[in-house]
């Protein structure tokens, strides 16, 4: 259909412009759209789709006007000078080795225009492609293509929730195929048990980064497999498998196909671990090594992000169904014993009831792994532990890179007004130095930001609320109701988000009455914008769906809270920009990041949230309102009620004076303070831009050059590294301790310690002393020096070590741990042994 469009020459600006998803975050082009089809803009937001609706007339009748002309070849020429140039990337690094980072991730959440996506990981996804693209870092997307999607939420007249799964024509979304340099489409063949799958791809612009996506819905596939890929998150563990199949396995050929060799791979949670295998067997191919040289070689160049807070939350399969779809895989394209691959996805490599982790299989097969918080990442060192066993849970190897947002997609257009009035267009294109110029802004300037965005939001809330109404088939007076509730001027909160028990959606329905005080107050009243979706196999989640429907139904209510369907991209751009309050309350630590309260940061909302996820390392007094006391609860049903009533308390005794407490100006100051001290120190920290540099500096480019290193000389650090491995393996239990003996000189401790390597080469490790943090200090790690060596093969080696007197000689404890030359330790080499 893209063919057929760009066919005719009048229509090749407009054709470029609409298959770039830029315009979701740059909308100079809206009017263009606005212009052909101003109800389907209205009602799709996709350009392309407007492109292709409206008539071969009306295009040419819109360039026919002198103006729209004008503006549509500017438009292009600002995109094409935009994505050529160079941005920060080239200037902050020039000349650096990394072409490009493949980013694999199960959903994008880049606009309502392309519904692939759930929630909070394909929004952390989109919105690092978008940075990417200001920032002219070389990543590219990989990812799925549903046929349906995600669900679509409608909520009936009775208040349940009901599951729609509307058909994504590909031919309706701004994506097209992608095809050879014969122009043949560009199919991937898959193996599986039943039968070889063919895994069509396609291209979708995204500014200077492309994201390439991968569906089964192939006319020569079996039906069974062309529904591999219909829904996200549906179906059960064989689907998912299948999924995760094509994403990692052909996603890579994909790659490959396109003359794309990507030196750092970046997974976007465990669902994209088997990338990590594909990876390893092109390199196979390539250099003829064996698997074990090539994992080696290729980890270094992964990067394994993790978002999940909870065991549990790891996708896991079956034993008997990885060996049903991989055993030939292993055995004939990887060369490698089954049970081999098999161990790579359990914590105990020798208990063959364990099921395959995904996630341990993509630490295993990557050279760095992160949470996506400061919390988080402590979490997710709890949480991998098993795989490091004896490893204090402060040194089990996952750093952190807390989530962001893509700042220009989220702000509305009187926010954008006013920062790019005091800090300048290319402000999110840098390294934000000039964000800092907002201080400049007066409390009347923010104020009245404030007030035109609450202005719109209850308008659009209105519109979208008597639509809602009118498909629940509710009566006239409803209706009509719905097109007059809320007030402009009424300090207005924003609650949305998946409805899911461990975010706690009702926790704001713990004592309803005192709720109802809060919203009906005459001299200072609130009103409540909810919204979210619950999976439809949750049954938990669409029961809490439902009692808020219930709440929001008695006559008492109504006025002051609406429920919104289907919380989509749409939706939540028009609550982030126009609630006063974010509110957020999910159970600590289960929360990994959040990104929702991020967004309302842009346009000088406010956020009242659990201590957890991203709030927990944002939190001050001057920028917003916390509940939860740090501390880790589970699902404790006092504590949430004690959570309920401090809920309550702020906003009673805090919030809401805080907001009608006005000057003679007609100026909230308190809240005019928070809003200029939130806007300035955490829009520009919780940004995306700061995100990817953030990945760029602290991962991408050591991934990089390390895997480089491995891959240079034939191989030949790599095949260094997997022979330390294999010895450590093999001669490990081979090593122990002799006579330990400890004296204090003056202010010091003299440490003397044997050691007995047997088999293994002194120095394929290290011996240290060690002590645990106390209430006081620091961990503490000191290396060894080798004081003896040993006066025949199997002698000891005696090591040395002063350390401060400043603690007990007893908390001191040698242990020996693998030092490889440039190997990540523990992550490559778990292995310890303490002396006890």
């Amino acid at each position: 259909m893209t063919e057929s469009v760009t066919a005719d020459p009048l229509l090749a600006v407009l054709t470029e412009l609409a298959l770039d998803l830029r315009w979701c975050w740059n909308h100079a082009t809206d009017e263009l759209w606005r212009r052909l089809d101003p109800e389907l803009w209205r009602l799709t937001h996709n350009p392309w789709v407007v492109l292709q609706t409206v008539s071969r007339q009306t295009t040419r009748d819109a360039f026919a006007d002198p103006i729209f002309r004008k503006k549509a070849n500017q438009m292009l020429s600002e995109k094409r000078a935009a994505e050529g140039g160079p941005a920060w990337f080239q200037t902050a690094h020039p000349g650096a080795p990394l072409t490009c980072v493949a980013y694999f991730s199960m959903e994008f959440m880049l606009s309502e225009a392309l519904p692939i996506y759930s929630g909070g990981l394909g929004n952390v996804a989109g919105d690092l492609l978008k940075a990417a693209s200001d920032l002219g870092v070389p990543v590219i997307g990989v990812g799925l293509l549903y046929q349906q999607g995600y669900f679509r939420q409608y909520i009936d007249r009775n208040g349940f929730q009901q599951a729609l799964y509307p058909f994504n024509d590909p031919g309706q979304l701004p994506i097209k195929p992608l095809r050879d340099a014969l122009g043949e489409w560009l199919r991937i063949p898959l193996h599986l048990p039943e039968a070889t799958v063919w895994v069509r791809s396609w291209e979708a612009n995204v500014g200077r980064t492309k994201l390439y996506l991968l569906d089964t819905n192939d006319p020569a596939n079996l039906p069974t497999h062309r529904c591999i890929t219909s829904q996200l998150y549906g179906g059960g563990p064989e689907l998912r498998l299948q999924q995760e199949m094509v994403l990692g396995l052909a996603g890579w050929r994909l790659l490959y196909a396109l003359g794309i060799r990507p030196e750092v791979c970046h997974l976007n949670e465990g669902h994209a671990a088997f990338v990590v295998l594909e990876r390893a067997l092109s390199y196979m191919e390539e250099q003829h090594q064996p698997f074990d040289v090539a994992l080696t070689v290729t980890r270094a160049g992964n990067l394994f992000t993790t978002h999940t807070p909870v065991e549990a939350g790891f996708d896991r399969f079956p034993p008997t169904v990885i060996r049903q779809y991989l055993e030939r895989y292993a055995e004939h394209e990887l060369r490698v014993e089954f049970d081999d691959l098999l161990s790579l996805g359990r914590g105990n490599r020798l208990d063959h009831s364990e099921p395959f982790n995904m996630a341990f299989l993509a630490v295993r097969g990557s050279g760095a792994v992160n949470g996506v918080s400061q919390l988080h990442g402590g979490v997710s060192k709890r949480l991998f532990q098993p795989l490091f066993p004896r490893w204090p849970q402060a040194e089990v190897p996952v750093g952190h890179v807390a989530n962001g947002v893509h700042v220009p997609t989220w702000d509305s257009v009187e926010a954008d007004k006013l920062w790019t009035m005091k800090c300048g267009k290319e402000r999110w294109r840098g390294a934000l130095e000039t964000v800092e110029r907002l201080k400049g802004a007066s409390d009347e300037e923010l104020w009245d930001l404030r007030t035109r965005a609450r202005q719109a939001l209850v308008e659009y809330t209105r519109q979208r609320l008597s639509r809602q109404r009118t498909y629940q088939g509710a009566g006239q007076l409803e209706i009509t109701q719905a097109n007059s509730i809320f007030h402009p001027e009424s300090l207005t909160i924003g609650f949305a988000r998946r409805f899911a028990t461990y975010k706690r959606p009702n926790l704001l329905l713990y004592d309803r009455d005192r709720l109802v005080r809060i919203l009906t107050n005459r001299q200072c009243p609130v009103q409540l914008v909810v919204a979210g979706k619950a999976h439809p196999e949750d049954h938990d989640g669409q029961a809490m769906i439902k009692q808020w429907s219930d709440f929001i139904s008695r006559s008492d209510v109504c006025p002051s809270a609406v429920f919104l369907n289907d919380y989509d991209v749409l939706l939540a751009s028009h609550l982030v920009q126009g609630v006063d309050l974010w509110l957020n309350t999910p159970r600590r630590s289960w929360e990994a990041s959040g990104t929702s309260g991020m967004k309302v940061l842009v346009n000088g909302g406010l956020n009242l949230s659990e201590l957890d996820g991203w709030w927990a390392e944002a939190y001050s007094p001057e920028l917003g309102w916390a509940i939860g006391d740090g501390q880790e609860h589970g699902d404790d049903p006092g504590w949430d009620a004690h959570e309920a009533e401090a809920l309550y308390d702020l906003l009673e005794k805090e919030v809401v004076p805080a907001f009608y407490n006005r000057d003679k100006r007609g100026i909230p100051n308190a809240w005019v303070a928070k809003m200029r001290a939130s806007m300035l120190q955490l829009t520009p920290r919780f940004s995306s831009n700061r995100t990817v540099r953030d990945y760029v500096e602290g991962y991408y480019l050591s991934a990089c050059n390390a895997y480089r290193d491995r891959a240079m000389n034939r191989s030949e650090l790599g095949i260094e590294l997997s022979d330390w491995s294999k010895s450590l393996a093999q001669h490990w239990s081979d090593v122990r301790f002799g006579t330990i003996t400890s004296q204090k000189e003056g202010a010091n401790y003299i440490f003397e310690v044997q050691v007995f390597f047997g088999e293994l080469s002194p120095n394929a490790a290290v011996v240290e002393l060690y002590a645990d943090a106390g209430t006081d200090s620091d961990t503490f790690r000191q290396k060894m020096d080798v004081a003896r060596q040993p006066d025949a093969p199997d002698d000891h080696m005696l090591y040395s070590a002063k350390v401060p007197a400043n603690r007990p000689a007893s908390d001191y404890t040698p242990r020996v741990i693998p030092c490889g030359l440039k190997a990540s330790v523990p992550l490559e080499a778990p292995h310890i042994l303490w002396q006890h």
